[in-house]
């Protein structure tokens, strides 16, 4: 038994928000979008809703994600629901939130649909988020550094076990941005997100822009490389389990040098620029980019080839044997 999903809503707005939670989070099973058009009358949107219900299996759950309470989606779904209600529940006000939670629920093994709803409702909430800050509620900004009452830790303290823990370490060109702050983030639980870069801690618009794209409860920070070694062997973070972004292998590479214990590096993307050659639909590479890839590899970092967590894990080895072989051609 498993949960399917129906997206319901006036317009195409539920087949454009099942795309965009495809480019985010993967392709994802029993996910069905209806849409309701002009021409069309409740009739009609009750026998698409019914048939989308029939394309999951009899013991399935069904979430219906709507997009207006009391509009003719919700009216439909809410028949449908009404004959059906030990196996199925409705979420109204649709947005891209509570989509990308509705599908990390449904990774949690033995997940019933009314505690399913409840996760889902709170995070569709905690992604409405505005700028200028102050016209947030109650946001409250953690400093960098452990604190406990306000006061910063003394150097020395051991928290936890005083060893950093790493959720996930990830080269990605684009670093923080929707697929990191939803999916990669729903999938290893960090308490914190580290962009580390000597480049972009230069850069104070970048880093800001960077902090404002954490997802809701987790802090951003970016910091340079020297300063992500010093953490790694400070053990006030000891109770911190951190997301590392890297724009680069080079910087990867030096950090895995400088001592920090990464084990494993996820690839999600390199992009395209003079001198680099395509390997695979989101990573290109350079010369200096394979050099630094096999050193890592040298040195017993596994590797993790994904764009998004339920993506096929490439092989690493491969890629770099396409890499080198295409570089060779250019430079004849």
């Amino acid at each position: 038994m498993s949960i399917g999903i129906i997206l319901a809503s006036h317009g195409d707005f539920a087949d454009g928000i099942k795309q965009s939670g495809m480019m985010i989070f993967g392709e994802q099973e029993k996910v069905q979008s209806v849409t309701f058009k002009p021409n069309e009358g409740p009739d009609d949107l009750r026998a698409k809703l019914n048939e989308a219900v029939a394309t999951f299996d009899a013991e399935d759950e069904v979430l219906f994600l709507v997009d207006l309470w009391g509009g003719s989606p919700f009216n439909q779904a809410n028949g449908i629901y009404e004959e059906n209600k030990e196996r199925m529940a409705i979420i109204a006000g649709l947005n891209l939130p509570m989509l990308i939670q509705a599908y990390t629920e449904r990774f949690n093994a033995g997940a019933k649909i009314h505690d399913v709803v409840k996760n889902i409702i709170k995070e569709a909430r905690d992604g409405i988020r505005v700028r200028p800050e102050e016209l947030q509620p109650n946001v409250v900004k953690k400093a960098f550094l452990p604190s406990n009452a306000g006061t910063s830790i003394p150097e020395g303290t051991v928290l936890g076990d005083g060893h950093l823990k790493y959720a996930l370490a990830r080269i990605d060109s684009r670093l923080l941005h929707g697929q990191v702050a939803t999916s990669w983030s729903k999938a290893v639980n960090p308490t914190r997100i580290i962009v580390v870069s000597d480049d972009v801690a230069k850069d104070d618009l970048r880093k800001k822009l960077i902090e404002q794209a954490a997802p809701p409860g987790i802090n951003a920070n970016v910091v340079p490389i020297d300063k992500m070694i010093q953490i790694s062997k400070d053990p006030r973070f000891g109770n911190t389990r951190a997301l590392l972004l890297f724009e680069t292998p080079q910087d990867a590479l030096r950090v895995v040098k400088g001592g920090v214990g990464i084990k494993e590096l996820n690839i999600g993307s390199m992009a395209h620029s003079v001198g680099k050659v395509v390997v695979s639909k989101v990573i290109s590479m350079g010369s200096d980019d394979v050099v630094a890839l096999k050193e890592l590899e040298s040195l017993g970092v596994k590797f993790d080839i994904r764009k998004v967590p339920n993506d096929s894990n490439d092989d690493i080895d491969n890629l770099l044997k396409k890499a080198e072989k295409e570089l060779a051609q250019v430079q004849t």
